[in-house]
């Protein structure tokens, strides 16, 4: 069976489409950018389609001779995100319709509230584009799933740094709303077996884990697992869900613009009322994961370094089209650089290992206090902030989230370059490059690029540039002196 999977750069998509082909099928992936799952293991062995669900014009080709097409794509995080994702719905649907696609499957969220309450506005836009789906001409399977733990999902590292960090604290009061949370391996043994759905099934299902929990609960239950002291809650009533939001953004990688429909999303109860799923795709022979269990599985492979996919693996769809302009007339013809070079008494190989492992746990290299810094300024301003870390602590994929940058480009050995998504009055890049030397010598260039946007971005550049001396100068000399001299531990002050 021909398969499509859009948002296979993304947390479900990218674990979805491995399955899909150990299942026998033949994998499509539609992407904006088809180098983004250029160095995925199993990207090979798929199809890669360029396209975008906002522009239709793109979309027969990848649909041209598909069966089943999978939508896991979402605009959740950016601005308008409502319209966007309705625009892209209709367009999917009516592209899957002309191009006569047997089935769509669709993991959306919970049903909204029917106690006449508000629902939020994720929760609202899911149900929405469940609604166009359902609607299209095509036969389509909505699964409506709650929390999904497993390692690297937005739920699940949400979970994880507010029970690790905060051994007590003040919750709103919907940390006791009930809610029936799955494990990641179940949500995906269900999308693959609704790839073979009978052709009349046009519907949602709820799925669930066998466990109905408060938040509360959750933590607690994850302290137990990890082998943490029980914690200290005490939900108060002014904690409102855009309080909540900044607080989970300032404790944990997730950013506000991510937190706040999560945490609006737990203000209703988020439990399953049929399992109609189990007559047309089984449970396993054990049974459905239970909680304490997935989350055993989601902490063995981050301490192990196995995760797969993460929630900051998927980028807006605002990211530049193209890696560094080399016409930048738009920015009024400045282009800001700072390039760093250095002999390095080690050989390449030594030299990449370092370049290659930088961030996450092993640090910037230079002035920890103004990377944090920097980082924490971020935050308070709407952005990514420097906690979202790495998904590996020695290996890089294009497209990747590496704290508040980007990988735009690895060439293993050679280069490594990361596009800048902090929140800037411009565009920023940083390159390393590891070059042979002589001797079996090598050389270390480090190329800062900014691209100013207006006024502001040239007075950007113009405030933290007595800065680069510091923080770039000792940057490129860390990396040497560590290529030179290894320690299992590279950076004496990691970044909190």
């Amino acid at each position: 069976m021909r398969c499509l999977v859009t948002g296979a750069t993304g947390y479900i998509g990218g674990r979805l489409a491995p399955r899909l082909l150990a299942e026998g099928h033949t994998v499509r992936c539609l992407a904006r950018r088809a180098g983004r799952l250029r160095d995925v293991p199993w990207a090979a062995r798929a199809e890669i389609a360029e396209g975008d669900l906002r522009k239709p014009e793109t979309l027969p080709a990848a649909l041209a001779g598909v069966d089943v097409a999978y939508y896991l794509v979402h605009s959740l995080g950016q601005a308008g995100f409502e319209a966007a994702d309705r625009e892209a719905a209709a367009h999917f649907a009516d592209a899957a319709r002309v191009a006569g696609v047997r089935r769509i499957v669709y993991l959306g969220g919970p049903e909204p509230r029917a106690d006449g309450g508000v629902p939020s506005p994720h929760l609202r836009s899911r149900a929405e584009v469940a609604r166009i789906l359902l609607a299209g001409g095509v036969p389509t399977a909505v699964l409506r799933a709650a929390v999904i733990i497993g390692s690297g999902s937005a739920s699940f590292e949400m979970l994880r740094h507010l029970t690790e960090r905060l051994p007590a604290m003040v919750t709103p009061r919907w940390v006791r709303n009930r809610i029936q949370p799955i494990a990641v391996r179940d949500v995906l043994r269900y999308l693959v077996g609704c790839a073979t759905l009978p052709p009349e099934v046009n519907r949602a299902f709820d799925v669930g884990g066998p466990d109905v929990l408060t938040f509360e609960d959750m933590m607690q239950r994850y302290a137990r697992v990890a082998g943490l002291p029980r914690r200290l809650v005490l939900p108060v009533r002014p904690l409102t869900p855009s309080l909540s939001s900044y607080w989970v953004g300032l404790i944990t990688p997730v950013p506000n613009a991510i937190a706040r429909p999560l945490v609006e999303s737990l203000v209703q109860e988020a439990v399953t009322h049929e399992h109609d799923i189990a007559g047309y795709v089984a449970d396993p022979p054990g049974g459905l994961t239970g909680f304490d269990e997935a989350v055993r599985l989601a902490l063995a492979k981050v301490r192990d370094a196995e995760v797969e996919t993460r929630w900051s693996t998927a980028s807006g769809p605002d990211a530049p089209a193209e890696p560094l302009p080399s016409d930048p007339r738009w920015s009024g013809g400045t282009v800001y650089t700072d390039v760093r070079q250095r002999a390095v008494a080690a050989p390449p190989d030594a030299l990449w290992r370092v370049v290659e492992g930088i961030g996450g746990e092993h640090g910037w290299y230079s002035f920890p206090l103004a990377w944090s810094a920097r980082g924490w300024l971020d935050r308070l301003i709407g952005g990514v902030g420097l906690r979202r870390g790495r998904r590996d602590p020695h290996r890089l994929r294009v497209g990747e989230a590496l704290d508040f940058w980007r990988v735009e480009e690895v060439l293993p050995g050679k280069l490594l370059r990361l596009r800048a998504e902090m929140r800037l009055p411009g565009r920023a890049w940083l390159e390393m490059r590891v070059e042979p030397g002589e001797a079996g010598a090598s050389s270390y260039v480090q190329r800062a690029v900014f691209l100013p946007r207006g006024l502001a971005g040239h007075a950007y550049w113009g405030a933290v540039f007595p800065f680069h001396a510091i923080v770039f100068g000792g940057m490129a000399r860390n990396i040497a002196h560590h290529a030179e001299h290894p320690h299992p531990h590279p950076h004496p002050h990691p970044h909190p």
